[in-house]
């Protein structure tokens, strides 16, 4: 090789080196920045900053020992969300608020979020109709038997939080057909049909995307990222009497729980 090259390959090698480093610092500042998000969308969400803005950018950096292109790309993160904007001579304020939906007491959703607002049932469908084999396999009727079908858009302050598609045994479901389910929980109300408590729920929580239907109702773009809870609750004898398909605008809902270990 005539020594006129070596240099340029010496070159080459310092060139890739740097470009590598320079790739791996940005990949951690992305890291960092993710993990910052992280612990200001938990601040967000229990109501840490009660007069709805955040610090400045320079006191984020220091209490949370990051630069300032990291703080950036956090709040550039929360603003993707929808959680916070930045408003010039403002800052970063908290335009919308996730709301705490707790599961590990069976409670309905009027019950667990009465504290953060007025949450209203508007009763889209409602009607006795054949049980799909899944839905007749899971509340233990038979197959084809008709059971009451329940289509609801629940709001919290107004704004469209979950589409609950429920089914109902329909010798217990009979009577709900005359009773007021924009202002009563159903979970009241089957308790009060059946003479029963409510004992227990199997759940199963999964993210999913958006068909047209629930995006329309739900106001959200089509293809947009829903929590889907998937809830059996029986009765304390242990007789399934509620299926419910609920899927949660995720940009307004955050699940919480408190768990122990066995």
């Amino acid at each position: 090789m005539p020594p006129t090259d070596r240099p340029r390959d010496h070159a080459g090698q310092g060139a890739a080196t740097t470009v590598a480093a320079h790739r791996t610092r940005r990949r951690l500042r992305a890291d960092r920045a993710r993990q910052l998000a992280d612990l200001l969308r938990h601040q967000i969400l229990t109501g840490a900053f009660q007069d709805g803005s955040l610090p400045h950018e320079s006191t984020l950096a220091t209490d949370y020992r990051a630069s300032r292109n990291t703080v950036r790309q956090a709040l550039d993160l929360l603003r993707a969300e929808g959680l916070v904007e930045r408003l010039p001579g403002v800052g970063t304020v908290v335009v919308a608020r996730k709301y705490p939906h707790g599961l590990d007491r069976l409670m309905g959703l009027a019950e667990t979020l009465r504290e953060h607002g007025r949450v209203t049932n508007e009763v889209r469908t409602m009607g006795p109709a054949p049980a799909p084999a899944p839905v007749a396999d899971r509340l233990h009727v038979p197959a084809g038997a008709d059971v009451l079908y329940i289509e609801r858009l629940r709001r919290l302050n107004g704004l469209p939080l979950s589409l609950d598609l429920t089914y109902v045994p329909l010798d217990i479901g009979t009577a709900l057909l005359g009773a007021d389910l924009e202002n009563t929980d159903v979970f009241r109300l089957l308790e009060g049909i059946t003479g029963q408590r409510l004992g227990h729920a199997e759940i199963t929580l999964e993210a999913v995307n958006a068909d047209t239907h629930s995006a329309a109702v739900l106001q959200a773009p089509r293809g947009a990222a829903v929590l889907m809870l998937e809830r059996l609750t029986h009765l304390a004898d242990g007789r399934p009497v509620d299926l419910e398909f609920i899927r949660f605008r995720g940009d307004r809902i955050a699940m919480s729980g408190l768990l122990h270990r066995s």
